[in-house]
């Protein structure tokens, strides 16, 4: 792959032992990302803004998601409120995944835990125009579940 594909990270000075985002398996969609912070808990229903100490460049044309790991949704009930979260090619600050437990147990976090997922995708950015006319489709205006059972 060439540099368009090339994502850059700089490890905030407080965090040089903490790994770069990784697959776990080759053809693994997602890298998985640590926390930065020290260890604490996270109490049941609280959110909290996660720091990973980690600043990324994305080249144009190409957005980073943050996900949930499956085996902490799973398992515990770890999530993210706001998945995916997408990070834009013209953000610069410290990445922070917003973790929210969704379980009925605290859960401990220690500083270079798996907390999250990333996934690189391409994105479209078309001219957004207003029309007086609008055209049909079979499908029409129906919403939710209008295409059927199930």
């Amino acid at each position: 792959m060439g540099d368009a594909y090339r994502v850059r990270f700089l490890r905030l000075e407080a965090n040089p032992d903490l790994p770069l985002p990784s697959r776990a398996t080759t053809h693994s969609a997602g890298f998985d990302v640590r926390s930065a912070d020290l260890d604490f808990v996270l109490q049941p229903g609280e959110i909290r803004a996660v720091a990973t100490g980690l600043v990324m460049e994305l080249p144009p044309g190409l957005e980073c998601q943050v996900r949930p790991r499956s085996g902490l949704a799973a398992r515990h009930g770890i999530t993210l409120p706001n998945s995916p979260g997408t990070i834009d090619p013209d953000y610069r600050g410290e990445l922070k995944v917003l973790l929210h437990n969704v379980g009925d147990a605290p859960f401990p976090v220690r500083r270079g835990d798996r907390i999250a997922q990333l996934v690189f995708a391409r994105f479209e950015a078309p001219r957004v125009e207003e029309t007086q006319r609008i055209s049909d489709t079979q499908r029409g205006g129906g919403g939710f579940g209008s295409t059927g059972r199930g």
